[in-house]
């Protein structure tokens, strides 16, 4: 956008310096720029908006990302705890199994 305006700035100054006694082709270029600049702040809102977007959608990602990564711990743990239930029954089975064979 600056860049544009840079670029009227210095077609004015060449247009003055020059000599030139009619603005119309001038002032169509002018409002030709601000046509352009107009339509480029429109763009840029277009844009920011689609960010917004992007980063509301990125954040509901990772809370939905961590509460799978919760549920998933939670699932471990509850596997862990069976899996030393399990341990403790089978040593149980081993001992009663000994002691008879012992007998």
């Amino acid at each position: 956008m600056n860049n544009v305006l840079k670029v009227a700035a210095v077609a004015a100054v060449l247009a003055f310096g020059a000599g030139c006694t009619d603005l119309k082709p001038l002032q169509a270029e002018v409002d030709a720029l601000k046509a352009q600049v107009g339509k480029l702040a429109a763009d840029v809102d277009g844009v920011k908006s689609a960010v917004d977007g992007a980063n509301r959608a990125a954040a509901s990602a990772q809370q939905t990302a961590t509460a799978a990564q919760n549920t998933a711990n939670q699932a471990l743990q509850a596997a862990q705890a069976s899996q030393q239930c399990c341990d403790a029954t089978n040593e149980k089975i081993d001992r009663m199994f000994k002691k008879s064979m012992s007998k």
